[in-house]
């Protein structure tokens, strides 16, 4: 079995020669190889370990109270001691507040080494967010500071039975009680909705405050602390979900009964403060996806460099990455590896610098749908690569295919986010965030005619999608044909900064690959728009 390695140098290529990470006010290129190295050295040794036997054992309800396996719990104070998790906090509640890129690069390394743990963790920083922007100062007092301490984690109430992403179909009730709240209902699919890591947890609950037929005016969103025995504060966790993959995150069913709640923001408004944590959960999901496609490349390349198997043309011993179909395999690995990586640092960058919000809008969706396939796309080749063995549990890259197939469906199934891009996003704010998109791809690759080609059938395509009656019927094709122009453009700009890659020579000659790709797959996509 492959001992998990954190792809440093990959990583610190897309983040900034690739992404212009160096062009945001007060970076220090220096600092943040040296954040990112420290990391990898901890997941590595601290983190990567628990993977395998946390899937083995999965989680556990005992008396209400939620256990994770052996182990999980030394290294989440491992991980708080040392200030891992108060990376993108604000600082003056004593977080770091670290450039986004940085915690990108910590939260993919986090992934790679065990993704079931980075999941319990990894909605603090988009609940500070959510509290920051619409939290009162006295909210802001109260719960960020156990945020930072890692005394408490956070979670996201969406799902409920009957209620996925039909938000509209919400049921879970909010009353007023006094000058607070009573929340009572259920809430299902909630990660890490109990655990025994931290003393708390703060639960970001959507529920309802108006009348039924409001639909999603009719909804709020309330904070509620839960911790200490089964039904404190009038939260318990009546179920564990049982899944084909992160066994050791617990997916919970919670029950709400009174439980005392506080208003985060307007009345009414609960959509508008709950996307501030879905858009922070929906690149960190892309970056899920960019681990996987990392980890199943690193076994599957490792495996065919030894695995005896054949002849040479010259008749010596061969191994698997000497046949030309495993070559095929382990180069499309790579590609959905280093390109879906570069595409979630694009969109840190971005966001990090704020000048182009609409542009961001736009890459989210589009980043959660390319980087979430091509880690399914990448586990699946890597069975395939190693064959009998890709079947088995041994090298535990099955493993990596459970693990990574949730990333296409939670935090909106990827034909969801493919509907926005097709529908509201191409008329928002006057196809603002399209324009901004298109400008962007100019940018990256520098009007490079194969790209520009490849931009104008996009432009067709956007304005039959405009002009279409109903754009659902070709939200999927114009997603794939818009991270086919993404992909290209970020060929071209790869191959453009290869001299400060790892691998000068294979970033060259995969981005020709790439391109060549680009170039046989998008016109028949734009055709089917355009017809």
């Amino acid at each position: 079995m492959k001992p998990f390695a954190a792809p440093l140098g990959d990583i610190l290529f897309a983040m900034g020669p690739v992404a212009g990470a160096d062009t945001l006010p007060g970076w220090d290129g220096g600092f943040a190889a040296e954040i990112a190295g420290h990391f990898a050295a901890f997941a590595e040794g601290v983190i990567a370990p628990l993977d395998e036997t946390g899937d083995r054992q999965g989680c556990r309800l005992e008396g209400g109270r939620v256990r994770l396996p052996d182990g999980f719990a030394d290294a989440y104070r491992a991980y708080v001691a040392q200030g891992w998790h108060a990376l993108a906090l604000p600082a003056e509640f004593g977080g770091q507040d670290l450039a986004g890129p940085i915690h990108g690069a910590v939260s993919e390394i986090f992934t790679g080494a065990c993704h079931a743990l980075q999941m319990v963790t990894a909605l603090v920083p988009g609940a500070a967010r959510v509290l920051m922007r619409f939290g009162t100062e006295d909210q802001r007092a109260r719960h960020l500071p156990d945020l930072v301490s890692g005394a408490a984690l956070a979670t996201m109430c969406l799902t409920e039975p009957g209620a996925g992403s039909d938000l509209g179909a919400i049921r879970c009730r909010a009353t007023r009680h006094g000058d607070g709240w009573r929340l009572n209902g259920e809430k299902i699919f909630i990660s890490g909705g109990g655990q025994d890591l931290s003393d708390s947890i703060l639960h970001l609950v959507l529920a309802r405050s108006g009348p039924p037929q409001d639909g999603v005016r009719g909804l709020s969103l309330f904070l509620c602390r839960s911790g200490g025995p089964f039904g404190a504060n009038g939260i318990a966790v009546t179920r564990i979900e049982e899944k084909i993959g992160l066994h050791a995150s617990p997916t919970c069913q919670l029950a709400f009964a009174d439980a005392p709640a506080e208003l985060v923001g307007a009345e009414g408004q609960g959509l508008a403060a709950m996307f501030t944590l879905m858009n922070h959960a929906r690149l960190d999901v892309a970056l899920q996806g960019v681990a996987h496609a990392a980890r199943a490349g690193d076994i599957a390349r490792s495996y065919a460099a030894e695995r005896r198997q054949g002849r040479r043309a010259d008749g010596s011993p061969a191994v698997l990455a000497d046949h030309a179909d495993v070559r095929r395999m382990l180069d499309d690995q790579r590609a959905l590896e280093l390109v879906s990586r570069a595409m979630c640092h694009v969109a840190l960058v971005e966001l990090d610098r704020g000048a182009r919000p609409d542009l961001v809008e736009f890459l989210t969706p589009l980043c959660k749908i390319a980087a979430t396939e091509a880690g399914i796309r990448a586990a699946d080749l890597g069975i395939q690569v190693l064959g009998g063995y890709g079947y088995l549990s041994e090298y535990r890259i099955g493993q990596t295919w459970r693990d990574a197939r949730i990333t296409a469906i939670y935090e909106g199934a990827n034909g969801i986010h493919a509907g926005a891009l097709a529908g509201r996003l191409l008329r928002h704010k006057g196809g603002a965030a399209a324009a901004g998109f298109a400008a962007l791809v100019t940018e990256l690759s520098q009007g490079a005619p194969e790209v520009a080609r490849l931009a104008e059938l996009w432009q067709t395509a956007r304005a039959a999608l405009l002009s279409a009656a109903d754009p659902s019927a070709g939200a999927w094709d114009f997603a794939m044909l818009s991270a086919r122009l993404f992909e290209a453009a970020l060929w071209v700009r790869m191959a453009a900064v290869a001299e400060h890659a790892p691998d000068p020579a294979e970033i060259r000659r995969l981005a020709e690959r790439g391109l060549n790709a680009a170039a046989a797959r998008t016109p028949e996509r734009a055709e089917r728009l355009s017809a």
